[in-house]
């Protein structure tokens, strides 16, 4: 049985770094896929060999994935789209990312 530190979290990979994230009870499946996703656009990006980082390759993936959102506001995706749960979940993986990012950086090299 998951503790409370536990229930309700689940771990990701972005871009071979492993992140601890909120994620609601069913919604598991979708945040993988959308886990997924993130990792192709930063990959596509990193590989590009223009941006160097990985905070500037997820800043620039998610300006590209903005980009084509409001390039595109009336466009249904293939999957229906619940715009709180996606904000739930960026939320989350904001969160994650500004902690992994203010963390101590010593630890690095």
């Amino acid at each position: 049985m998951k503790d409370a530190a536990e229930k309700g979290a689940l771990t990701i990979t972005v871009l071979g770094r492993e992140f601890r994230v909120g994620c609601p009870e069913g919604e598991e499946k979708q945040l993988l896929a959308s886990v997924d996703f993130l990792n192709r656009r930063m990959k596509e990006v990193r590989d590009t060999g223009k941006v160097v980082g990985n905070e500037r390759i997820a800043i620039m993936a998610a300006l590209n994935i903005a980009h084509e959102h409001m390039s595109n506001p009336g466009k249904a995706s293939a999957a229906s789209v619940d715009s709180a749960s996606i904000r739930r979940r960026i939320l989350a993986m904001q969160e994650t990312l500004d902690a992994a990012l203010n963390a101590d950086q010593e630890n690095l090299f």
